[in-house]
């Protein structure tokens, strides 16, 4: 009877963890995507942040390391670096990030960049600079979009 019994709860135990381990898996992957939509979101406020401050003349252009002709950073570091401001904030360095936020689904502070001058579809980076951020991952959602689409 010990036997029979020792058996039925085991059958029973490694049913519920096999419910449970999709549950745990959708749960994390719902983390990830949480956070991958703030960093994107903070990124991409930041770089607004600072195209309507450089179209506004409130950025120094006599540093070129961030400012270029159409008013967007160069490069993502140049948000966290910070850039002199004009006029009331000449002395000030005006950052707009604290840190490049780390890409969740990744696992990298590496994220994939477009220009202004770049095709919206391609995932190259011209160089120029920096219009828009999206994540290098290859895995798609769970209505098969790829993550790297938003």
């Amino acid at each position: 009877m010990t036997l029979v019994e020792l058996i039925v709860a085991f059958t029973i135990l490694l049913t519920l963890t096999s419910m449970a381990v999709p549950l745990a898996r959708s749960r994390v992957r719902r983390l990830k995507e949480r956070q991958l939509s703030e960093a994107l979101k903070d990124m991409r406020a930041a770089i607004d942040k600072y195209k309507d401050m450089a179209d506004n003349n409130k950025l120094s252009t006599v540093d070129m390391g961030g400012v270029d002709a159409m008013g967007y950073p160069k490069t993502l570091q140049v948000l966290v670096d910070g850039i002199k401001g004009t006029g009331t904030t000449a002395d000030v360095k005006i950052k707009f990030l604290r840190r490049i936020p780390l890409d969740p689904m990744t696992n990298s502070h590496d994220w994939g960049m477009h220009s202004m001058q770049d095709d919206p579809k391609s995932t190259g980076w011209g160089g120029q600079n920096v219009f828009d951020v999206y994540t290098k991952s290859l895995d798609k959602t769970a209505d098969g979009t790829s993550y790297a689409e938003w």
